[in-house]
């Protein structure tokens, strides 16, 4: 039996970041405000806003550092309720709790998007903003989101983490509600261990987050475009230091033109082996909305037809068995993207049926853009063959 692929390791860093990164060493000049211009942080910020169409980023350390700074810079009361998908990853709802607000959570659907009904209920008069996870790069219908918040003129952001190059209409996902956040985490479609940047066409929250993200003193001066919106909140807002330094900086910048690659590789391998998945009556892999072009690392499926938790469960130990992981969010124990483990959030958590039924049957499994079309084989073979050991055993024994 072939050996699994290694779905774990990232793409290796363009050659281009070591000459930067050796010139940072020599010099030792990692704090993005030493340079009196053109840092390696300014430069990211400047071709990040022009290669997604937007006038300001503000690069930080996570994606949750701007998730933070971007609630923070829409100047919400302490305890203001911000209603999120309830399925996303808990640095989300953790955001919220730092910038002193309370998470309302939506439902979410069996294809992992937000449920329109139930989002447009919980949009009440006290919702101050939304945030809007794509999560997994699954994009809900943003023009039916974003349609009921301006009826309520309610601020959207984005949590793109996982959807850079991802498209709504032939727009980048990002940039269409007031803010859009995301991640360089190894994870994700650009690596630099960690990182985030958040963007937006409105100069007062840029100018309020790069002062927040740490711009103490007149460093916003490096900035570029803002300084009548910067002076203006000079020594108004509190510094959390949440800057991202040089070295990231250059590990990022040649990876932005490697995004179109890895976005066309990664969605032709997702649509690859979700064909594959399909074919199989125990599996399903929901599609896109008609308005969205994807831009995966990763797939999401779910269990037709295991009406018990054993069931799915053994079905994760055959994958595993023949070298492919697979995680049913629900059934992971402790797995951050649970509801029921946020248990910070004050308050009793909600009963969200949708959600918890389909996380309880919904997978997931790393598809790296890297990998070749045996590889892919192997994977969409193994989970098949798991599915079907599971639900019919006597027509398919282990390693055939």
């Amino acid at each position: 039996m072939p050996l699994a692929p290694n779905v774990y390791d990232a793409e290796p860093i363009p050659d281009a970041a070591r000459a930067e990164i050796e010139r940072l060493l020599r010099s030792g000049d990692l704090f993005r405000y030493t340079a009196p211009a053109d840092a390696p942080v300014t430069l990211l910020e400047r071709e990040f806003a022009d290669f997604m169409g937007a006038r300001y980023a503000v690069a930080v350390s996570s994606c949750s550092a701007a998730l933070f700074l971007s609630l923070k810079a829409l100047d919400l009361p302490r305890g203001a309720r911000v209603l999120i998908p309830a399925f996303t990853f808990a640095a989300v709802p953790s955001a919220v709790v730092h910038a002193d607000c309370q998470p309302v959570l939506a439902e979410v659907g069996a294809n992992y998007r937000l449920d329109i009904d139930d989002f447009a209920a919980k949009l009440e008069d006290d919702i101050s903003a939304v945030i809007i996870s794509h999560m997994r790069g699954h994009t809900s219908d943003m023009d039916a989101i974003m349609a009921l918040c301006a009826e309520r003129d309610i601020p959207v952001i984005e949590d793109a983490a996982h959807s850079l190059g991802t498209l709504w209409h032939g727009r980048n996902i990002g940039t269409l509600g007031a803010i859009g956040c995301f991640s360089f985490q190894s994870y994700k479609l650009v690596n630099a261990g960690e990182g985030g940047i958040l963007i937006t066409d409105d100069p007062e929250l840029a100018a309020r987050a790069v002062i927040m993200s740490g711009a103490y003193e007149h460093n916003w001066k490096k900035h570029d475009g803002l300084q009548d919106s910067f002076a203006r909140w000079q020594n108004k807002l509190p510094l959390y230091n949440m800057r991202m330094q040089n070295l990231s900086a250059a590990v990022i910048r040649p990876q932005l033109a490697e995004v179109e690659r890895r976005v066309n590789h990664g969605r032709a391998n997702h649509d690859y082996v979700a064909e594959k998945l399909n074919a199989c009556a125990f599996l399903d892999v929901p599609p896109p909305l008609p308005p969205e072009s994807r831009a995966p690392d990763s797939i999401q499926f779910n269990l037709v037809g295991f009406d018990s938790d054993d069931e799915a469960l053994a079905f994760q130990e055959e994958a595993k068995a023949r070298g492919v992981s697979v995680q049913v969010f629900g059934l992971s124990r402790d797995n951050a993207r649970a509801f029921w483990n946020w248990q910070f959030i004050e308050g009793p958590l909600p009963e969200l049926p949708k959600t918890r039924a389909m996380l309880m049957r919904a997978c997931d499994t790393r598809l790296p853009a890297r990998l070749t079309r045996a590889e892919l084989d192997h994977i969409a073979g193994a989970v098949v063959d798991a599915a079907e050991a599971v639900k019919t055993p006597e027509m398919r024994a282990y390693g055939t």
